[in-house]
């Protein structure tokens, strides 16, 4: 149950939580309000102390009660960009040295998705203009990311554009980073044409087959940048460009070829190939329980080849899908380029922590009738005590994601929900197979 300090102490030195206030009760003859003699600031290491003062309503010299305070250390709170705001103050005669403790919430880079109409630099400075404590990151909710929302919202008022903004966070689409997107709702541009700077992309009949994929949709920034990831870099890498850098994208506004009186967008995408390169060949570390000969037999690509990027990737998944096959759950594979840019030359590094080899513990299957059981245990290939092969159980899930004759037969079996769990013994090596079908 929270409590709330009526009236500052004139002795002690108290500590509140914000988010929980867990307050003395005061002294009978506690003064109802003090001046503010100096407000601190502590555990902040992005945001400058005085434009945090500054963003809690506060001052030196006002005259408050702890209800005041406590309404700045709500507000600092709400920002979002803080997981935890606390307050304590001491005495100093007739005022009080008042101090924040903060600790700081994760941020997120932001994107702006569908507003062709600016440029990233002219939303970020107008909302670095506007909104206190903005670093060019954001937290995932909060009062700042509202204030955010709304200096993108004017921008598009005074241009006289109609829609809604929203926001969300969701991963980027390149890697596994996350980021926090504004989106336009309402009706979005058209994308009527994407023209790419350099002549591999153009001329490939591939990437023309795929441009459906952005051209003639609604403009999204972020469909374009997977459109670039998953269609065009891959172009680029199998043919040993492994350092190509494209994008990012330009947009510009043009008429629409279908109206006349609305606009559309043109995308151009940049690309600067850097140069070719061949392979050269690995080096193996930590690879106790497959020799060196056999993981290089597995790679795709003999030395003096061009250097194939999605050869490469793929050479990686197969050794790592073999340590799977073969019980290790626990390994863990590191492979670190090294470029040799006066040959134009690329030798990777392997490192692999095999861990130990998995066998078979116990099935647990709930939610099917007893035959049903009986059935899909006699199609279970992996005896206890056996190698536990990971591809085979990946392959058996998905027969199992629905009913199937496969395994069931004529069994009537129906379920709606299928889950799946393996659950390893790490001291004795051995892994157990949930199943429940609901």
């Amino acid at each position: 149950m929270k409590r709330f300090l009526l009236a500052l102490a004139a002795a002690q030195f108290f500590l509140f939580a914000a988010a929980a206030v867990r307050a003395q009760a005061p002294a009978a003859n506690a003064a109802p309000s003090s001046s503010i003699a100096s407000i601190k600031i502590t555990g902040a290491k992005t945001f400058p102390a005085d434009q945090i003062v500054a963003a809690s309503g506060l001052k030196t010299g006002d005259v408050v009660t702890a209800a005041q305070i406590q309404d700045a250390t709500n507000r600092l709170a709400a920002l979002g960009i803080f997981s935890a705001v606390n307050y304590r103050y001491s005495s100093k005669g007739a005022a009080i040295d008042l101090e924040f403790q903060v600790q700081e919430s994760p941020s997120y880079a932001i994107s702006f998705d569908n507003f062709p109409w600016f440029t990233d630099k002219e939303i970020g400075e107008a909302i670095r203009n506007q909104v206190g404590l903005f670093t060019g990151q954001a937290p995932d909710s909060g009062t700042i990311v509202d204030q955010m929302t709304s200096v993108i919202e004017n921008l598009l008022a005074a241009k006289q554009i109609k829609g809604h903004v929203t926001h969300q966070l969701l991963s980027t689409p390149v890697g596994d980073a996350m980021e926090l997107q504004f989106r336009l709702e309402g009706q979005p541009l058209r994308v009527q044409s994407v023209q790419f700077g350099e002549p591999v992309a153009a001329n490939s009949e591939r990437l023309k087959d795929r441009l459906s994929d952005i051209k003639g949709q609604p403009y999204s920034l972020f469909a374009v940048e997977i459109f670039e990831n998953e269609q065009v870099r891959p172009l680029y890498a199998t043919k040993g460009f492994l350092k190509a850098q494209i994008g990012p994208p330009q947009t510009h506004l043009v008429p629409d070829m279908n109206d006349a009186k609305q606009s559309a967008v043109e995308i151009s995408i940049p690309i600067r190939p850097g140069d070719l390169y061949t392979w050269k060949g690995v080096s193996w570390q930590g690879n106790l329980s497959q020799l060196s000969p056999t993981l290089d037999a597995k790679v795709e690509l003999k030395p003096g080849e061009i250097a194939d990027g999605m050869k490469i990737e793929n050479s990686w998944q197969k050794i790592e899908s073999e340590y799977m096959r073969l019980g290790y759950l626990d390994m863990k594979f590191n492979a670190e380029p090294q470029y040799d840019d006066a040959s134009h030359q690329i030798f990777y590094r392997v490192t692999i922590s095999e861990g130990s080899a998995y066998r078979m513990g116990e099935m647990i299957v709930t939610g099917l009738s007893l035959d049903a059981e009986k059935r899909l245990r006699q199609t279970w290939k992996i005896a206890p005590g056996q190698v536990f092969d990971d591809s085979y159980f990946e392959e058996h899930m998905k027969l199992l994601a629905k009913p199937s004759r496969e395994i069931f037969g004529d069994l009537p079996v129906h379920y709606l929900e299928f889950g799946h769990l393996l659950r390893p013994d790490s001291a004795r090596h051995t892994v157990d197979v949930l199943l429940d079908f609901k």
